[in-house]
């Protein structure tokens, strides 16, 4: 019981550590002068509301956005059975046979009398006789 919970708990934790390492996501922030105004992760962040491309000189350099990628990790190696030497590759199909040879189905067993039907009673026989149970 203990040790069933264990394996689950790293088992669960096993797959968020492989899928926090491969995740690739952005952080995008957006700001106005020395102020953030916006940050927005997996999507663009919201600007302030001043037209960046007017005519003003004033007004050209004062909002600025920076984009941050955090990169996953990208060079997972994936193996494949003819990677395998020869006896690993004999242990795994001998397993893969075994354990599959565990859920083979039982034969089907023959109900003869699966259609029949009981014969319709006519009379009551217990109350004929007045047996009854006390």
């Amino acid at each position: 019981m203990k040790t069933n919970f264990l394996h689950k708990i790293l088992s669960f934790t096993m797959a968020f550590v492989v899928l926090f390492s491969t995740l690739s996501f952005t952080v995008e922030s957006h700001y106005c002068g020395s102020s953030l105004v916006d940050t927005a992760i997996f999507t663009k962040a919201k600007v302030c509301g001043e037209d960046i491309t007017s005519d003003a000189p004033a007004m050209k350099g004062c909002c600025k956005n920076e984009i941050e990628v955090v990169k996953g990790q990208d060079n997972l190696k994936l193996n494949v059975f003819d990677d395998l030497d020869l006896s690993q590759q004999l242990f795994i199909t001998s397993f893969v046979y075994a354990y599959t040879a565990l859920f083979e189905s039982l034969p089907k067993q023959i109900i003869p009398h699966k259609n029949y039907s009981p014969p319709n009673l006519v009379f009551h026989i217990q109350l004929l006789d007045d047996v009854f149970l006390i």
